[in-house]
């Protein structure tokens, strides 16, 4: 079906067809830890190394990420489904934190210990489009986690569901 005229409806059930990589991206500062669930994020150059980040400027935590000016990009496994449920929810940040272990490498933004990788970054530019702030973010240091045996999984969000991707190594 081809329409003319996008609405926000349309636009919105036509991209969850777009299959993307589920993440949880923290920040830390005077006023404690914050994060949210996200999949707008990607790539941008690799010199510098360069992600862009996408939040809504509705979101309770938007502000500290302003203030803070850094940011962790904890790409998620399989098994982390609850806690990218614990990042998406109502949960104050305290609660959220609760979930996974948390450690930090050189901005201080919390990383996740058992994410599939971590990019700790500076955000260097932010572009207000629409509802929500595009943020251009330097990466500073990069944690990759240890292989489990062929196990890894990656977490994806594909038509408003969690799906797994990656081999399983059979024995």
């Amino acid at each position: 079906m081809i329409k003319d005229r996008i609405d926000a409806t349309d636009f919105r059930d036509a991209m969850s067809l777009l299959t993307t990589a589920v993440n949880v991206v923290t920040t830390a500062g005077a006023t404690g830890m914050h994060g949210f669930t996200a999949s707008a994020v990607c790539s941008v150059t690799d010199t510098p190394p360069t992600l862009l980040v996408c939040m809504n400027q509705t979101s309770r935590s938007h502000g500290y990420f302003l203030e803070n000016k850094i940011l962790s990009v904890n790409v998620l496994g399989a098994q982390h489904e609850q806690l990218s449920n614990a990042f998406a929810s109502k949960l104050c940040s305290e609660e959220r934190f609760e979930y996974g272990s948390w450690t930090q490498l050189q901005t201080g933004a919390p990383v996740l210990e058992d994410a599939l990788v971590s990019f700790d970054c500076e955000i260097e530019q932010i572009q207000e489009v629409g509802t929500h702030s595009v943020f251009m973010c330097r990466i500073v240091a990069i944690n990759q986690a240890e292989p489990q045996g062929g196990t890894d999984e990656g977490l994806v969000y594909f038509n408003r569901a969690y799906s797994r991707v990656g081999q399983v190594e059979l024995i």
